[in-house]
């Protein structure tokens, strides 16, 4: 346009200096910008030009008011590169532009400059610092510019280490023949193999249950093995390539080895550059991808501890990560997007919430995120996972440190944390809150659940269904299916399910058998599953056994009765397993829910469904969806009533019993009949993940904002 002036990155703002059309110019650039280029606001001030020509000046420190953009899928025109022989980077892994490729798990520190980078390592080779300094090649000025002459490198290992020829392509050929291998990423590792031996790896691997994730070669590799929906096809192909969770076509061994008794598997498309190549050698449709850790500890950063795996092969590359970022993993429900992970393609995207204020969640003890506020956002951290791990502790504290750099915080004015007295977050929270002199907020679990939802949808007040395994309550009690009424400031509990005793506490959450024991004794009927001493004992410990309103927990109950899954061996795995039953029955028998003072009983549903007795399957699938049915009619006539009483037109769901699609259309049918309009998550996770961004705006309101 022939303007004099500047440009400069001042962190998380970009300054810009013109001597004249500042209309002509900002409405070229807003119809020009990149595809993961975002304007959020734009401020304009009167200053005199300094200079002729236009320049770009050494970056500054900035404001920081929002981070930096998060990771994401190699373009086309990288992939067209890579797979031209005649170009300089055929085959080259580390292949991008500014228009895609690694961001936040590279970046140690802003502003976005190669020497904040993990690419520091590297010097740029000339053809490299050419495309750099050419303004109109479109690699001018990318921070993590490489190529084979000069950037970081793939190497082929055994398993004990010893570097092997072949590289991608022999890597591609061990995985054909049913290797087990590791393959180092841009955000930590993946453990990998062909999905023919899955059977054999989930023994290796000792994972007796959980499901594994796939990938799969292209969109129409997936159609084939999966239903695929519209909305999730936008998703598997979005540039944030999350694991969307995809019904199965066939019901096969090989299937139900991925993931044993559910419908569903979590499937996404190769978004790295290492991924094209392995599956331009790859005889295989798709492969086995599941996050290289131990159970219950953090992907592992560095190769010597890559290699206690135990795998047979290792690919692996020189460049250090910055930042931990495990798959972000979602599942749709219609256009709602219900986030189990919030993680890699999306972190560490803000949330505008419009409270000024700086302020920490720490999350709760489970599934853990962090969360930050400053200049009326919120930025969530990347999942964490549970803190009773200490190496995941030492990576949740890490993740704050990440995101007090990112953000620009000095200096917190309050600090939140969950209720529960022994979470380790809260020794944390309290910690830091000592560190800042700032204020300590206690957030109860449900109401944290409520307010992540209430934020997303900007909304002053919200009644929300928050149904989930466990959260410490202002009695004392396990909470979980709760219905809450709140502000930023307050909340009331306007109803809740029926108590059950856990006898034994936590054991009855890993021994379903035990809750349906103690359901059983209050229906004053024999046991099914426990006689003579073993009854006995149970019967002695339900007295002074902890109570829960839980919907996870009757969720388990009945999950094991109908014979959905009869042991548990990880986290939300009977209530996984009951939503095939729930898909496929339909709520045609009767079942009375009984509301009496804000309680939902449940006691007489399961009274009503003994009764029954279902025995074939598809018996029992209609009264596994005639009970939830019930059980949800009476969760939103009290929402209703609540509703009512504040003068809203809306109710929503939260809680990470919501990820179960049947429940969710339950809700949906009965708040719509009940005249309002339901309310569902979409950028934040239904589940404990959504907690620290919930604890942020408690925070906020403590602090009157």
């Amino acid at each position: 346009m022939g303007l004099n002036g500047h440009v400069r990155n001042e962190g998380s703002n970009v300054e810009i200096l013109l001597d004249g059309d500042a209309d002509g110019f900002l409405t070229r650039l807003k119809a020009a910008l990149p595809s993961l280029a975002r304007i959020d606001h734009v401020e304009r001030s009167n200053v005199e030009p300094s200079n002729k020509g236009f320049v770009i000046l050494a970056s500054g420190e900035g404001l920081r008011s929002s981070g930096l953009p998060p990771d994401t899928a190699i373009c086309a025109e990288c992939l067209r590169e890579m797979g031209s022989k005649a170009d300089r980077r055929f085959e080259y892994p580390f292949t991008t532009c500014t228009a895609c490729g690694e961001r936040f798990s590279v970046v140690y520190d802003l502003p976005y400059d190669r020497a904040r980078t993990a690419m520091s390592d590297f010097k740029m080779c000339q053809a490299c610092e050419s495309e750099y300094g050419t303004q109109a090649d479109r690699r001018f000025h990318h921070q993590t510019i490489a190529c084979p002459e000069c950037g970081p490198k793939y190497t082929l290992y055994d398993a004990k280490g010893t570097e092997m020829p072949g590289g991608a392509s022999g890597f591609a050929e061990l995985l054909d023949s049913g290797a087990f291998c590791v393959l180092k990423g841009w955000g930590g590792s993946h453990l990998c193999s062909a999905m023919g031996v899955a059977t054999k790896f989930r023994k290796w691997y000792m994972r007796e249950a959980k499901p594994f994730a796939i990938m799969a070669r292209n969109l129409e590799a997936a159609k084939d093995l999966f239903e695929v929906t519209p909305a999730e096809e936008e998703e598997l192909k979005s540039p944030q390539r999350p694991i969307v969770l995809l019904t199965k076509r066939q019901d096969t061994p090989v299937m139900d080895a991925i993931s044993p008794g559910l419908d569903s598997v979590g499937v996404m498309l190769p978004y790295s550059g290492i991924h094209h190549i392995i599956f331009q050698h790859l005889r295989s449709e798709a492969l086995i991808m599941t996050s290289a850790n131990p159970a219950g500890a953090p992907m592992y950063l560095d190769e010597k501890d890559m290699f206690g795996l135990g795998a047979e092969y290792y690919l692996l590359h020189d460049r250090k990560i910055a930042n931990r970022c495990d798959d972000s993993v979602l599942k749709m429900y219609g256009s709602s997007r219900f986030f189990i992970r919030r993680s890699r393609g999306i972190v560490p995207r803000s949330i505008n919430v419009g409270m000024e204020g700086v302020v920490l969640g720490v999350g709760p003890g489970e599934n853990v995120t962090s969360c930050v506020s400053k200049d009326g956002s919120i930025t969530p951290s990347q999942y964490i996972g549970d803190t009773e791990n200490y190496d995941v502790l030492e990576y949740h504290g890490s993740a704050i440190q990440q995101l007090v750099r990112l953000r620009g915080i000095e200096r917190f004015e309050a600090v939140a944390v969950d209720m529960h007295p022994r979470y380790p977050t809260r020794r944390v929270g309290e910690e830091i809150a000592a560190e800042h002199g700032a204020k300590l907020v206690e957030v109860q679990h449900h109401w944290a659940h409520a307010l992540s939802l209430m934020a997303e949808e900007g909304l002053p007040s919200i009644v929300a269904l928050s149904l989930d395994g466990t959260g410490y309550g202002d009695d004392g009690m396990s909470w979980g299916g709760e219905v809450i009424a709140c502000t930023t400031r307050d909340y009331r509990r306007a109803g809740h399910l029926e108590y059950i005793p856990l006898p034994g506490g936590d054991e009855a959450v890993k021994d379903p058998a035990r809750i349906l024991f103690a359901i059983e004794e209050r229906c004053d009927l024999e046991s099914t599953r426990f006689h003579a001493k073993d009854a006995e004992v149970l019967r002695k410990l339900i007295p002074n056994s902890i109570k829960t309103s839980s919907a996870g927990r009757v969720f388990d109950a009945l999950s094991f009765y109908l014979g959905a899954c009869s042991k548990w061996t990880y986290d939300g795995e009977p209530a996984m397993r009951l939503e095939p039953m729930l898909s496929k029955g339909k709520p045609v028998y009767e079942f009375d829910v009984e509301v009496e003072g804000g309680v939902v009983k449940t006691l007489p549903l399961f009274k009503r469904l003994f009764e029954m007795a279902p025995r074939s399957a598809s018996e029992r699938c209609n009264a596994a969806s005639s009970f939830v049915e019930a059980m949800v009619r009476g969760l939103v006539t009290i929402a209703n009533e609540a509703a009512d009483k504040d003068g809203s037109d809306t109710i929503g769901l939260t809680g990470g019993v919501s990820y179960s699609l049947p429940l969710a259309r339950m809700f949906e049918a009965e708040a719509i009949k009940a005249g309002k309009r339901p309310v569902f998550h979409h950028e934040l996770p239904n589940g404990d993940g959504g907690i620290s961004a919930g604890q942020c705006i408690a925070a906020l309101g403590a602090l009157g904002r």
